[in-house]
């Protein structure tokens, strides 16, 4: 695992998409919650002033509430339109189906669309104050593949402030990518800043690889980058050495 300590992470990880864009990738692993806008805001700026384009490629999402439409103000087929792929020119745009009659069944389709894609080239993440990565709460199976979720109390509350701060409004259920599917990615790229993620940070990165923390998951891939601003990366021991490592990096 890769630690980078930097005041600008979405330099960092738009820096890490262009490089695997600009060799060749086909598949990118969208990431939503306001952690990767600012990578997001960076892609546009170099899709619209340095050339960088998304044509022939596809993106896939991490997760989506259930019972909230596509148009939804606060569904994720929504942000991420809003915030990147409209701006840019990807190819399609794949997301979980939440309004799916058989959702069991649809989360399976979805885990299968993913894996005739694949592998992601880079899939982006966010991680949750819990530890939890896409919607994978803690407890969730180190081997899961895309399914139904229920959100922690925990969790809803978090994401209450993208409601209008109304807890009743914050569904229950998720579909998300388990996190056995999102290891099949070949590189992951999470990303985190301020305070209220470094106590999930630290047990992501130097607690033990463990189902109560479901973003220590990283520990095990053979190619994850945590990308932290310095608030995000207070809490850990090793601080220095990853500043090092990542000055003299071969």
């Amino acid at each position: 695992m890769e630690v980078v300590i930097t005041d600008h992470p979405e330099q960092v990880l738009a820096d890490i998409i262009t490089e695997v864009v600009r060799e060749g990738a086909t598949t990118l692993g969208l990431a939503t919650g306001s952690s990767p806008v600012p990578t997001y805001t960076e892609l546009i700026r170099r899709h619209r002033e340095e050339g960088l384009s998304f044509r022939g490629m596809q993106a896939v999402l991490l997760d989506e509430y259930v019972g909230l439409p596509p148009n939804h103000p606060e569904a994720y087929a929504r942000f991420i339109r809003d915030n990147f792929t409209d701006h840019v020119d990807f190819d399609a745009v794949h997301s979980p189906d939440g309004m799916a009659a058989d959702a069991k069944g649809a989360a399976a389709e979805y885990d299968e669309l993913i894996a005739r894609l694949g592998p992601v080239d880079v899939q982006l993440l966010g991680i949750g104050s819990n530890g939890h990565i896409g919607f994978n709460e803690p407890s969730s199976s180190l081997t899961s593949r895309t399914r139904i979720k229920t959100l922690t109390e925990k969790t809803r509350r978090d994401n209450a402030r993208f409601f209008g701060g109304d807890l009743e409004q914050v569904p229950l259920h998720v579909v998300t990518q388990g996190l056995g599917t999102i290891c099949e990615a070949t590189h992951l790229a999470l990303v985190a800043t301020g305070e209220t993620k470094a106590e999930a940070i630290a047990a992501a990165v130097e607690g033990p690889l463990s189902a109560s923390c479901p973003a220590s998951i990283l520990q095990w891939h053979p190619r994850a980058t945590v990308v932290l601003d310095p608030a995000a990366a207070s809490r850990l021991r090793d601080i220095e050495y990853y500043r090092y490592a990542y000055t003299h990096k071969p």
